[in-house]
Protein backbone atom coordinates (compact mmCIF):
# COMPACT_ATOMS: atom_id res chain seq x y z
CA UNK A 1 0.00 0.00 0.00
CA UNK A 2 1.50 3.51 -1.10
CA UNK A 3 2.24 6.48 1.33
CA UNK A 4 -0.15 8.19 -0.80
CA UNK A 5 -2.99 5.89 0.42
CA UNK A 6 -1.79 6.09 3.59
CA UNK A 7 -2.02 9.93 3.61
CA UNK A 8 -5.50 10.05 1.88
CA UNK A 9 -7.01 7.72 4.33
CA UNK A 10 -5.96 9.44 6.89
CA UNK A 11 -7.12 12.83 5.76
CA UNK A 12 -10.68 11.45 5.48
CA UNK A 13 -10.45 10.65 8.86
CA UNK A 14 -9.58 13.90 9.77
CA UNK A 15 -12.55 15.40 7.63
CA UNK A 16 -14.67 13.11 9.23
CA UNK A 17 -13.46 13.96 12.92
CA UNK A 18 -14.14 17.72 11.85
CA UNK A 19 -17.62 16.87 10.18
CA UNK A 20 -18.35 15.49 14.02
CA UNK A 21 -17.21 18.51 15.60
CA UNK A 22 -19.24 20.63 13.55
CA UNK A 23 -22.50 18.71 14.02
CA UNK A 24 -22.12 19.09 17.46
CA UNK A 25 -20.35 15.34 18.89
CA UNK A 26 -17.85 15.66 22.37
CA UNK A 27 -14.50 15.21 21.40
CA UNK A 28 -13.95 12.79 23.96
CA UNK A 29 -16.34 11.18 26.51
CA UNK A 30 -18.39 13.99 28.75
CA UNK A 31 -16.83 11.83 31.83
CA UNK A 32 -13.75 14.23 31.24
CA UNK A 33 -11.47 11.00 30.73
CA UNK A 34 -10.62 8.50 28.09
CA UNK A 35 -10.23 4.44 28.75
CA UNK A 36 -8.74 2.07 26.29
CA UNK A 37 -11.62 -0.24 26.98
CA UNK A 38 -15.48 0.18 28.37
CA UNK A 39 -16.72 -3.44 28.58
CA UNK A 40 -20.67 -1.94 30.25
CA UNK A 41 -23.13 -1.98 27.39
CA UNK A 42 -25.77 0.10 29.32
CA UNK A 43 -23.61 2.90 30.38
CA UNK A 44 -23.51 6.55 29.18
CA UNK A 45 -20.03 5.82 28.64
CA UNK A 46 -20.85 3.32 26.19
CA UNK A 47 -19.33 4.29 22.83
CA UNK A 48 -16.97 7.07 24.14
CA UNK A 49 -13.84 5.52 24.64
CA UNK A 50 -11.00 3.80 22.29
CA UNK A 51 -13.01 0.21 22.60
CA UNK A 52 -15.62 -1.42 23.55
CA UNK A 53 -17.93 -4.58 22.78
CA UNK A 54 -19.08 -2.72 19.87
CA UNK A 55 -15.50 -2.64 18.64
CA UNK A 56 -15.69 -6.46 17.05
CA UNK A 57 -18.42 -4.87 14.72
CA UNK A 58 -15.54 -2.69 13.41
CA UNK A 59 -13.49 -5.09 12.96
CA UNK A 60 -15.88 -7.37 10.69
CA UNK A 61 -16.51 -3.98 8.84
CA UNK A 62 -12.82 -4.10 7.97
CA UNK A 63 -13.32 -7.67 7.07
CA UNK A 64 -16.58 -7.55 4.95
CA UNK A 65 -15.38 -4.06 3.06
CA UNK A 66 -12.00 -6.04 1.96
CA UNK A 67 -13.86 -9.14 0.67
CA UNK A 68 -16.93 -6.34 -0.73
CA UNK A 69 -14.01 -4.37 -2.49
CA UNK A 70 -12.36 -7.28 -3.79
CA UNK A 71 -14.98 -8.65 -5.82
CA UNK A 72 -16.06 -5.67 -7.43
CA UNK A 73 -13.14 -3.50 -7.85
CA UNK A 74 -10.57 -6.94 -8.19
CA UNK A 75 -8.26 -4.63 -10.40
CA UNK A 76 -8.01 -1.28 -8.24
CA UNK A 77 -4.89 -1.21 -6.24
CA UNK A 78 -4.82 -2.03 -2.38
CA UNK A 79 -4.46 1.29 -1.58
CA UNK A 80 -7.44 2.04 -3.40
CA UNK A 81 -9.56 -0.46 -1.79
CA UNK A 82 -8.34 0.50 1.56
CA UNK A 83 -9.06 4.38 0.96
CA UNK A 84 -12.91 3.53 -0.33
CA UNK A 85 -13.54 1.44 2.76
CA UNK A 86 -12.06 4.01 4.92
CA UNK A 87 -14.30 6.58 3.34
CA UNK A 88 -17.31 3.65 3.33
CA UNK A 89 -16.61 3.59 7.45
CA UNK A 90 -16.03 7.47 7.78
CA UNK A 91 -19.28 8.19 6.01
CA UNK A 92 -21.24 5.62 8.48
CA UNK A 93 -19.67 7.24 11.44
CA UNK A 94 -20.82 10.42 10.26
CA UNK A 95 -24.49 9.60 9.56
CA UNK A 96 -24.35 7.06 12.75
CA UNK A 97 -24.14 10.32 14.96
CA UNK A 98 -26.92 11.69 13.08
CA UNK A 99 -30.14 12.57 15.14
CA UNK A 100 -32.39 10.25 12.01
CA UNK A 101 -29.70 7.56 12.93
CA UNK A 102 -29.41 8.14 17.11
CA UNK A 103 -33.23 8.01 17.34
CA UNK A 104 -33.63 4.79 14.89
CA UNK A 105 -31.09 3.36 17.46
CA UNK A 106 -33.61 4.47 20.42
CA UNK A 107 -36.56 3.53 19.09
CA UNK A 108 -35.75 -0.31 17.38
CA UNK A 109 -32.62 -1.47 19.43
CA UNK A 110 -32.32 -2.17 22.99
CA UNK A 111 -29.89 0.94 22.61
CA UNK A 112 -32.65 3.09 24.71
CA UNK A 113 -29.80 5.54 26.56
CA UNK A 114 -27.58 5.59 23.20
CA UNK A 115 -26.82 9.54 22.54
CA UNK A 116 -24.11 9.30 19.92
CA UNK A 117 -20.27 8.42 20.10
CA UNK A 118 -17.82 10.74 20.85
CA UNK A 119 -15.41 11.89 18.30
CA UNK A 120 -12.76 9.88 19.55
CA UNK A 121 -14.33 6.85 19.51
CA UNK A 122 -15.24 7.57 15.85
CA UNK A 123 -11.68 7.74 14.91
CA UNK A 124 -10.64 4.70 16.68
CA UNK A 125 -13.87 2.55 14.90
CA UNK A 126 -12.03 3.85 11.69
CA UNK A 127 -9.06 2.52 12.93
CA UNK A 128 -10.40 -0.76 13.78
CA UNK A 129 -12.18 -1.50 10.51
CA UNK A 130 -8.56 -0.68 9.23
CA UNK A 131 -7.53 -3.92 12.10
CA UNK A 132 -10.05 -5.72 9.97
CA UNK A 133 -8.96 -4.73 6.38
CA UNK A 134 -5.51 -5.67 7.00
CA UNK A 135 -6.55 -9.09 8.89
CA UNK A 136 -8.78 -9.99 5.91
CA UNK A 137 -5.96 -9.46 3.42
CA UNK A 138 -3.20 -11.49 5.60
CA UNK A 139 -5.57 -14.29 6.67
CA UNK A 140 -7.22 -16.93 4.39
CA UNK A 141 -10.85 -16.70 3.55
CA UNK A 142 -11.43 -19.55 5.57
CA UNK A 143 -10.08 -17.83 8.84
CA UNK A 144 -11.61 -14.53 7.95
CA UNK A 145 -15.21 -15.91 8.07
CA UNK A 146 -14.06 -17.52 10.96
CA UNK A 147 -13.03 -14.75 12.65
CA UNK A 148 -16.49 -13.13 11.45
CA UNK A 149 -18.63 -15.97 12.98
CA UNK A 150 -16.67 -16.27 16.51
CA UNK A 151 -16.44 -12.59 16.70
CA UNK A 152 -20.66 -12.73 16.46
CA UNK A 153 -21.10 -15.46 18.31
CA UNK A 154 -18.80 -14.40 21.21
CA UNK A 155 -20.01 -10.98 21.12
CA UNK A 156 -23.43 -12.42 21.16
CA UNK A 157 -23.25 -14.42 23.83
CA UNK A 158 -21.72 -11.46 26.20
CA UNK A 159 -23.94 -8.54 25.25
CA UNK A 160 -26.73 -9.87 22.93
CA UNK A 161 -25.91 -8.03 20.14
CA UNK A 162 -23.09 -7.70 17.26
CA UNK A 163 -23.01 -6.35 13.53
CA UNK A 164 -25.47 -9.03 12.54
CA UNK A 165 -28.04 -8.23 15.02
CA UNK A 166 -27.32 -4.44 14.63
CA UNK A 167 -28.27 -4.55 10.93
CA UNK A 168 -31.54 -6.40 11.15
CA UNK A 169 -32.54 -4.03 14.02
CA UNK A 170 -31.72 -1.18 12.51
CA UNK A 171 -33.54 -2.06 8.75
CA UNK A 172 -35.95 -4.40 9.40
CA UNK A 173 -36.60 -4.62 13.78
CA UNK A 174 -37.79 -7.95 15.55
CA UNK A 175 -39.90 -7.63 18.11
CA UNK A 176 -38.51 -11.42 18.96
CA UNK A 177 -35.07 -10.04 18.84
CA UNK A 178 -35.73 -7.11 20.75
CA UNK A 179 -37.27 -9.59 23.48
CA UNK A 180 -34.42 -11.62 23.56
CA UNK A 181 -31.70 -8.88 23.75
CA UNK A 182 -33.41 -7.51 26.83
CA UNK A 183 -33.91 -10.43 28.44
CA UNK A 184 -30.47 -10.50 29.02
Amino acid sequence: MSYRSLAVALGIVVLAAAVLLWMGRNPICECGYVKFWHGETVSSENSQHIADWYTPSHILHGLVFYAFLWLILRRASLGSRFVIATAIEAAWEIAENTDTIIDRYREATIALDYYGDSILNSVADIAWMWVGFVLARVLPVWASVLLFIAAELIVGAIIRDGLTLNVIMLLAPQDWIREWQMAG
